[in-house]
């Protein structure tokens, strides 16, 4: 039991390949993370609740920056074990971009690490077009940080910049 909380809350690791999934939004439209491959970066934002004071500075701090997430071809989902219903009126609310998804049964947020004793840990992750994991954070990372994740991957992949995973 002690082994399987610890790898339901380790953090993964930039360069391993992203955990698949499928999940409903808040509208019940069910988005599936094999469906970007190939054509949009993804920014996973595993958070504890809707509608608390840090979590709605967090999203409405994407929302503020989201032209900058679409500008780098960056699609954006929260994540967290609430309703559907509980994700709308967040959106509705806060007026949203993003879509909200449901992980009731919290299968996704263990894979990703971020299951807490209590609540789900503010985690966020950035996944290139290839489906590797190129940020991966606790905490409520800025925007700028997150997408310079996905440039210094672009960068790599030219042979531009050494790998720091394997950097001396």
């Amino acid at each position: 039991m002690e082994r399987e909380r610890n790898s339901s809350s380790r953090l993964l690791n930039v360069g391993e390949q992203a955990p698949s999934f499928s999940l409903p939004d808040q509208n019940q439209n069910v988005i599936t993370l094999d469906d970007f491959q190939g054509s949009k970066n993804v920014v996973l934002v595993f958070y504890p609740r809707d509608n608390t004071p840090g979590c709605t500075k967090q999203l409405c701090g994407i929302r503020d920056e989201f032209e900058l997430f679409t500008k780098h071809d960056t699609v954006v989902f929260g994540i967290n074990p609430q309703d559907a219903a509980a994700h709308r009126r967040f959106v509705d609310r806060h007026g949203l971009p993003m879509r909200l998804l449901v992980d009731r049964d919290r299968e996704v947020v263990s894979a990703y690490g971020c299951r807490g004793t209590l609540a789900t840990k503010r985690t966020v992750y950035g996944i290139d077009k290839k489906g590797m994991i190129v940020f991966a954070r606790r905490g409520a990372p800025s925007s700028e940080d997150i997408l310079r994740a996905f440039r210094e991957q672009v960068i790599r992949t030219a042979g531009g910049l050494p790998d720091s995973r394997t950097a001396g």
